[in-house]
């Protein structure tokens, strides 16, 4: 996979709060060109959320995070928790207990506040999710779409349409989105985009996209849309890059300064050296050819020769 240097839709999209009509549609229409490349593989997402929306270093999109979908957890869950009665007590109930209805800026203000949070916990963030995956029973390509409009409608209003304070409420909203999806006047969507989201996050049967991305291409907001040319046009936004080292476009994580260790006789003595970041490089080995070429490394001049050479390199004469 190419470095990506630009950051991702989650980190843009904290710094931004909103984009404009214009914003969101470039980068929508890059991410429905990135989903019907999967699709036409045969393969569903699933997951599709900002956090796998990565950004090259001139601003252009690309769908990532295949095989690392971290679904929710909801192993604990009857499947009356999330059909008929029990829906509409839950959300109710969980709607009478909570604090006073926050304006669109307030809502924003706690989404922002919560949002690296969720996506980095160890149950998920389901507020993308489809309602046919999370009631398990079976799903086709249109799960992306309904993650589409839900991006969608974060990028034109500030959160997420079905965001909660936790996130099993967040799920019964979703399976019961004909109550829950609700625009907010302050937010001043247009009429097109509104009608596009609401055809992307409604029932399977009925959603834009399931005979086919050309059907969410043909709709009237994405009117002026150079299918063609959109990766040969400038971005929306155009990330700051000093140079091929540059991270200052991702979260930055703090190490901690004595992490705990556990010794063990069995692990030999390098293992106490082991923070839980080093263990995902366990096994993983890393050599630069030119510089251990360079050191005349025994074994290297074999390995360089023009034999162990694949057919891909362009051996001089």
């Amino acid at each position: 996979m190419e470095y990506l240097p630009g950051g991702d839709m989650m980190t843009l999209l904290m710094r931004k709060d909103i984009l404009s009509d214009d914003e969101a549609r470039f980068y929508v229409a890059e991410t429905v060109l990135a989903i019907e490349s999967i699709h036409r593989h045969n393969y569903i997402h699933r997951d599709i959320k900002p956090d796998n929306l990565l950004l090259d270093r001139y601003g252009h999109l690309r769908l990532s995070d295949f095989g690392l979908c971290k679904p929710l957890d909801c192993s604990t869950l009857q499947e009356q928790d999330f059909s008929g009665a029990n829906i509409n007590e839950g959300t109710e109930s969980d709607e009478r207990s909570a604090a006073p209805k926050r304006t669109q800026q307030e809502q924003l203000e706690h989404w922002q506040k919560n949002r690296r949070m969720l996506a980095y916990s160890t149950v998920g963030t389901p507020d993308y999710i489809a309602p046919e995956v999370l009631l398990k029973k079976g799903y086709g390509m249109e799960c992306d779409w309904w993650s589409l409009g839900a991006i969608m409608f974060e990028m034109l209003v500030g959160y997420p349409p079905f965001y909660s304070d936790d996130p099993m409420t967040t799920c019964r909203k979703i399976v019961n989105w004909k109550n829950h999806l609700k625009f907010p006047e302050e937010a001043n969507l247009s009429s097109e985009a509104q009608d596009l989201i609401n055809k992307l996050l409604c029932n399977v049967n009925q959603r834009l996209g399931s005979n086919g991305a050309n059907e969410i291409k043909a709709h009237p907001w994405f009117e002026g849309v150079d299918w063609d040319r959109i990766y040969q046009m400038d971005a929306a936004f155009i990330p700051e890059v000093n140079d091929e080292l540059d991270t200052q476009n991702f979260e930055k994580f703090d190490e901690s300064e004595n992490p705990v260790r556990k010794p063990s006789s069995k692990s030999g003595p390098w293992r106490k050296m082991l923070s839980s970041k080093d263990l995902n490089f366990v096994g993983y080995t890393y050599k630069n050819f030119e510089i251990v070429n360079d050191y005349a490394v025994p074994g290297m001049g074999m390995l360089l020769s023009p034999l162990y050479l694949p057919s891909y390199v362009h051996r001089q004469t």
